[in-house]
């Protein structure tokens, strides 16, 4: 059956479906996600929690300008870094602005590296407490003073359970429980009962995925990329807000640290790779814990379209 005719048969029928595209950073999402949007004549919104600052370009790999320009897309540079910003701000965001491009297209692309942001959208998010700004931004300079041990340690001997589960080297995580207990007294474990929310749309998820060596090289090669384009620069012009929390994270810190001059510039770039490396590795782990996610090369774009169109159609 022609494609097109098939569309226009989905259409009548109206259902919604949001495809949902995750893998790990340099894995080729904005390739794949530009062809399906093309294909379903619709638009993509990022959830990915790194590319919605506006100051934050090179070290966030975002769609260029041409891609952009190619296919409408949502939340990107829809920030400020000073802006405070979580994902309970970005769950009710996406859902009204989801609402909206339901209105207009039976089928909507999201896209991003971001675990807990795209969870937000399937699942829902627990109910949390408000919290002061001030409790976070004391958080963060501790961990600048006293690293990445002081979080591990305020988060194990507070919240064990939450402890065991969370990634332990990613600081946001970590900061995010701590600020929870000091504010409030209670373990973040206590407020994640992870009860789902119904969702007026149904979720396809697509997740990309490449050989771990190829994955890694080309990690390396955008992260020399990155640097040639003046990734250093762009840091550089940051630097006097790096205890904000949208700058806490790999691409910047690395830089952050040179320029406070803990290490010279070789180690920089070094640190930048792995970190990126082990970012990826982190994305994955998350992401291979959903088994509802069916896992495709992005280079078998056919093979993803083909299973998308027997989902949909």
């Amino acid at each position: 059956m022609d494609f097109c005719f098939q569309l226009i048969t989905h259409i009548l029928s109206n259902h919604s479906y949001l495809i949902l595209v995750v893998g790990p950073t340099a894995v080729g999402k904005t390739d794949v996600c530009l062809n399906l949007a093309k294909k379903f004549k619709t638009e993509i919104v990022s959830c990915d929690s790194r590319q919605f600052y506006r100051e934050m370009n090179l070290g966030t790999a975002k769609p260029n300008s041409d891609e952009l320009k190619q296919v409408p897309h949502h939340l990107i540079d829809s920030l400020s870094i000073v802006e405070e910003y979580d994902v309970r701000k970005f769950e009710r965001e996406s859902m009204a602005l989801l609402e909206e491009l339901f209105a207009k297209h039976q089928v909507v692309i999201m896209t991003g590296g971001s675990g807990l942001f795209a969870d937000a959208i399937v699942n829902g998010l627990d109910e949390m407490p408000e919290i002061a700004a001030g409790v976070r931004q004391q958080i963060i300079q501790e961990y600048e003073e006293k690293g990445l041990g002081f979080l591990q340690g305020e988060v194990a001997k507070n919240d064990p359970e939450y402890f065991e589960k969370v990634d332990q080297k990613n600081p946001q995580r970590l900061m995010r429980a701590l600020e929870i207990w000091r504010a409030t007294s209670k373990k973040f474990s206590s407020f994640r009962v992870k009860s789902k929310k119904e969702r007026p749309f149904k979720v396809i998820k697509i997740g990309l995925e490449r050989d771990r060596e190829e994955l890694y090289s080309r990690i390396d090669f955008r992260m020399d990329q990155m640097i040639d384009a003046g990734l250093f620069d762009e840091a550089g012009s940051l630097f006097e807000k790096r205890h904000l929390n949208a700058l806490q994270t790999v691409g910047y810190s690395e830089i952050f640290g040179f320029l406070e001059g803990k290490y010279n510039k070789e180690e920089a770039i070094r640190l930048l790779k792995r970190n990126s490396r082990r970012y990826a590795k982190r994305q994955l782990t998350w992401f291979k814990k959903d088994g509802k996610i069916r896992w495709f090369s992005p280079e078998n774009q056919e093979d993803i379209l083909a299973y998308l169109q027997a989902q949909i159609f």
